[in-house]
């Protein structure tokens, strides 16, 4: 299980970024994946996840602190889900990780993806004016 994160960088408050996870060495289509992130000196925190169309119900989770802002997606034919992130505030600056448990589902929240087994390197995104 190989999945490479990509897409942060540097954004004004208000500014959007869309963050990218490849998946490689599993058949994405039947499993869920997530996103999680973690700011400097603090844990993990589950932000959202997706589950799969074809052993599950292909529904989506959200924090509560990004509801509304941020967008999960997949597109299983590029073995990739994305995370949209919109109207970017301080508080979101963080390394983000995408992850996956190799399960269908999400377990009904987004609060399991930080306790995902498998997760790969991650990219910073820093909210700064």
């Amino acid at each position: 299980v190989q999945l490479q994160a990509s897409g942060g960088g540097l954004v004004q408050p208000g500014g959007s970024l869309r963050l990218s996870c490849v998946a490689s060495g599993f058949t994405l289509e039947r499993y869920a994946l997530g996103w999680f992130r973690q700011a400097r000196g603090e844990g993990r925190d589950g932000v959202a996840c997706i589950e799969s169309n074809s052993t599950s119900n292909g529904n989506t989770y959200y924090a509560d602190s990004v509801k509304g802002r941020f967008t999960i997606s997949r597109d299983n034919a590029k073995n990739t889900v994305y995370l949209q992130l919109n109207s970017l505030k301080f508080e979101d600056t963080a390394v983000y990780y995408c992850a996956t448990d190799l399960q269908g589902d999400c377990g009904g929240s987004y609060y399991y993806t930080a306790l995902f087994d498998h997760s790969g390197q991650g990219t910073q995104v820093t909210v700064s004016s």
